[in-house]
């Protein structure tokens, strides 16, 4: 597959991309609310110079000077103003689920220790996040002192609070205060989860309410104290995809958070860490970084995209284990890309915790080799990739219409567009413990419906069920994939909104043997005046099929039911698994479109204003590479060097800047590791102040209309290489957070 696709539009899109051309910095003030911020980034730091990293925004993690804080952290209030002299909108940002808590569960706060309402085992373990901190149940008295933080950070002048990973853990569910919370959720005495699929059911339940209502209850409180200051707050939720956490088996509340007042948005903490996670596909168990952040993204987009609350995606150049550098990079790059693949999503968090990336030691390369701290070079990369975000544009009419003939599709990478898959907030349910010898290896039953189409180069998307009842939850989704295998509806109104789909013309793939230990809990399918052995089976027979259809197809107004009587694990988990269900979808996608062939290739690639990203996928049908030819800088290159041609094996990733689609007469900055601030063009002299963390490598690639005869960079002359072929120059100092006055003559 050549790459010439990255050429279609070009005249067309100049005058839509101009604002997007330039590296200009943003405010110098440090205002700004985070419903309006492009970049954010977190720390539990005060300002120093060598983090940095210039985003928009900085999130301040934590309370802080608190006595019993080990960390010795000066007040939040003193870190957050220490940002705000250099020019940050400040945020805050906490765990909801644990945190630097010592007060509260040492008695430090009321003289009573708490420590009985931490998360617990069945062997009677507590589950600790730190070495003092254990993972909460969240009860009354906690979310008080929550509440009393809150208030305090307020009237520190904080207008956004970001309170992080709601996090039950599925072996969790044993201690006094779970045990109390049972009883008056269920009004029944505590049941042991361990002992049957339906108290497993209930009890994971139950820690997805009590989450759901910490939040409610914090964020409204937050509002509304704000109120009172005569502030508006806005509250946001970073949480792991509903995916990683359902392989890691903890519960949290996820989708239906989108739907309360109170939240106003996410940050879908992706990462290598989650990413990494194995995954079963043509019958091996392997690490699939690219592929599994792509639908992890995936899942935090739709998750949102039908209320309308703000996103943001994270990516980190490191992650929570040590590995190494060359680990660390290579698989930096793999979900970086697959975050870009989603023109929705225009706001990002940059990176978390600066300190341990730039200030961090971890292996150089494989085992037994030294440790060291992080690479020049590697050091540009992040921040010149960083930089892109801040100029990264989302999908527009305007862009989209200047494509001609760009064969991506309206609002994501090429290939063929409309093929979902259903999941939803029980799959958080079902992973912990197994019961009656029914297993679900590493969440196979949801992998074994995407992995097969993502594989083959088809960007196959996400639905929720939570998310059913929004107009537009399905307007992309010609056919729907889903088995109630590894999740349950929690409640019979989306199978009315489903059936309704099919009704107007929707096709609807169910795979699954309706067989789990978790299809017989006492549920609305089957208590209420209903009696169906199956949730399964209340769906179908609002389309006027057997309760308990057997393997073949169905049609329902103007649209169809096609039943595989296979668990999706089963495509999976065996070599050669899913030919058969693959089949099915071609010829079902056929039919509904009159003959066009779903298209099947080894890679993903996407045009954003000047941006170029393209993935190319290991076993997939073909290991050709991808080339793409054109004039382009390399992104991922931290020389930025100027390239006509650009390889991408199977394994690889590339974020390109193309050249021919700026303005030759206009200086701008094309790609730079540092942030450029008061840019101007006057008398043939173009100049900015850079600024960029202390200690790295300030390097950047600008546009300019004719080769410079001098450069300047603070008091000294700097050296610079033209390159005539792009109209560019290459120009590089070291980089300072005080700014370097740079001039081109």
């Amino acid at each position: 597959m050549k790459g010439e696709f990255f050429r279609s539009g070009a005249a067309c899109l100049i005058s839509v991309l101009a604002a997007a051309c330039s590296m200009s910095g943003g405010q110098d003030e440090g205002q700004g609310r985070a419903e309006g911020i492009k970049t954010t980034f977190q720390t539990s730091r005060e300002w120093t110079p060598a983090i940095d990293v210039r985003a928009d925004a900085v999130m301040v993690y934590g309370f802080g000077g608190n006595p019993s804080d080990p960390s010795g952290r000066m007040p939040f209030e003193e870190r957050a103003e220490s940002w705000r002299r250099r020019g940050y909108a400040v945020h805050f940002m906490t765990g909801i689920a644990w945190g630097e808590y010592q007060d509260y569960f040492t008695g430090g706060r009321d003289g009573s220790s708490h420590m009985d309402e931490g998360q617990m085992t069945a062997e009677g373990d507590t589950i600790w996040h730190g070495p003092s901190v254990p993972y909460i149940v969240p009860t009354a008295g906690y979310l008080e002192y929550i509440k009393d933080n809150i208030r305090r950070v307020i009237d520190a002048g904080i207008s956004d609070i970001f309170l992080e990973e709601p996090e039950f853990w599925a072996r969790a569910g044993y201690s006094a205060a779970f045990r109390q919370e049972w009883k008056e959720f269920y009004g029944t005495e505590w049941k042991p989860q361990h002992e049957s699929p339906e108290n497993t059911y209930l009890s994971n339940k139950l820690k997805y309410h009590l989450y759901l209502r910490a939040l409610d209850e914090v964020f409204s409180f937050a509002k509304e104290y704000g109120k009172s200051k005569g502030k508006e707050i806005g509250c946001y939720v970073p949480t792991h995809s509903l995916i990683n956490y359902s392989q890691w088996q903890i519960v949290s509340p996820e989708a239906s958070l989108a739907s309360l007042d109170c939240v106003d948005g996410y940050i879908a903490q992706v990462w290598t860490g989650t990413s990494r996670v194995k995954n079963w596909y043509d019958g091996k168990e392997a690490e699939r970084v690219f592929e599994t952040a792509f639908l992890e993204y995936g899942s935090m987009e739709s998750m949102t995209a039908p209320t309308g609350r703000k996103m943001f995606f994270l990516t980190d150049p490191i992650e929570d284990r040590a590995v190494d550098w060359d680990d660390y990079r290579r698989n930096y790059q793999a979900t970086f890309t697959a975050q870009l693949l989603y023109p929705e999503i225009a706001s990002y968090e940059i990176m978390p915790w600066p300190e341990r990336i730039f200030g961090g030691r971890y292996r150089i390369s494989g085992e037994g080799t030294g440790e060291a701290g992080i690479s020049e070079d590697y050091a540009a990369q992040i921040l010149i990739m960083t930089g892109a975000l801040q100029n990264m544009p989302g999908i527009t009419p305007e862009v989209n219409a200047a494509r001609n003939g760009y064969s991506g599709t309206a609002s994501g990478p090429d290939g063929t567009a409309g093929i979902s898959v259903l999941m939803g907030n029980s799959l958080m349910f079902q992973t912990f413990p197994a019961h009656d010898g029914y297993t679900d290896p590493q969440l196979s039953n949801f992998f074994g419906l995407a992995m097969p189409f993502l594989k083959r180069g088809v960007p196959v998307r996400t639905v929720h069920i939570e998310n059913l009842g929004y107009e537009d939850a399905l307007k992309d989704t010609g056919i729907l994939l889903m088995t109630y295998a590894n999740m349950k509806p929690l409640d019979s109104l989306a199978h009315r909104h489903l059936a309704e789909w099919v009704k107007d013309g929707g096709i609807l793939l169910y795979s699954g043997r309706d067989d789990d230990p978790f299809q017989n809990v006492r549920e609305w399918w089957n208590t209420g005046g209903n009696g169906f052995k199956a949730p399964s089976g209340h769906l179908f027979s609002l389309m006027g099929m057997p309760a308990e259809a057997d393997e073949g197809e169905y049609r329902f107004g103007k649209g169809k039911v096609r039943v595989m009587r296979r668990d999706p694990k089963e495509y999976v988990l065996v070599p050669g698994g899913d030919g058969k269900m693959v089949s099915e979808v071609c010829r079902l996608y056929k039919d509904a479109t009159g003959g066009k062939e779903i298209i099947f290739k080894n890679s993903f690639s996407l045009v954003r204003g000047p941006y170029a990203i393209a993935s190319v996928m290991t076993e997939s049908v073909s290991d050709n590479p991808l080339v793409i030819k054109g004039n382009f800088i390399d992104l991922f290159d931290p020389d930025l060097p100027v390239v006509t041609e650009k390889i991408v094996m199977p394994g690889e990733q590339c974020l390109l800047y193309d050249l021919d689609l700026a303005e030759k007469d206009k200086p701008q900055i094309a790609a730079a590791s540092f942030r450029a601030y008061g840019e101007k063009y006057r008398n043939g002299t173009f100049s900015f102040t850079a600024k960029g963390p202390a200690g790295t490598r300030g390097i950047a690639r600008i546009i300019l209309p004719k080769e410079p005869e001098k450069a300047t960079a603070g008091n000294e002359e700097a050296l610079f290489d033209w390159d005539n072929g792009s109209s560019s120059v290459l120009i590089e100092f070291d980089n300072s957070p005080d700014g370097v006055k740079v001039s081109l003559r």
